[in-house]
């Protein structure tokens, strides 16, 4: 055996020894690629439920807003109603309130007025008629 043939074995098993290492890494990123997939069929099998779920809820929220809507909007109707019935109210029946206001304290004043008056003479009188006996 010459040099060159020495040397030519050693290459080449230096080359099956490369070979084989490449080959045991590829097995190993085969197997971690197998486990990958599973992975992710798993995570997609699992996330169907849960977006039928999600569109389900988000059916129903819609459902609830459209309601809400529609309670918001009849407030709001309500509101300007009382509003309007306020200033109805206000127009129609105000000035003559205040005028029915003012004579009942005008008369309530009158009569307190009045009654401190009498009661005024009634003490004087007693007072009268008890100096003069």
């Amino acid at each position: 055996m010459s040099a060159g043939q020495i040397a030519a074995l050693i290459a080449a098993g230096a080359f099956v020894l490369l070979v084989l290492f490449l080959a045991i890494a590829l097995v190993k990123l085969g197997r971690t690629l197998d486990e990958a997939t599973i992975a992710i069929r798993k995570a997609h099998e699992n996330t169907d439920p849960i977006l039928t779920g999600a569109n389900e809820t988000i059916t129903h929220v819609n459902a609830q807003l459209e309601r809400v809507d529609g309670i918001t909007a009849n407030a709001q109707a309500v509101s300007g109603n009382v509003s309007a019935l306020t200033s109805v109210f206000t127009a129609t029946l105000g000035g003559p309130l205040v005028k029915t206001a003012a004579l009942s304290y005008g008369i309530s004043k009158a009569l307190r007025a009045r009654r401190s008056k009498a009661e005024d003479g009634k003490h004087s009188r007693r007072r009268r008629k008890k100096g003069g006996r």
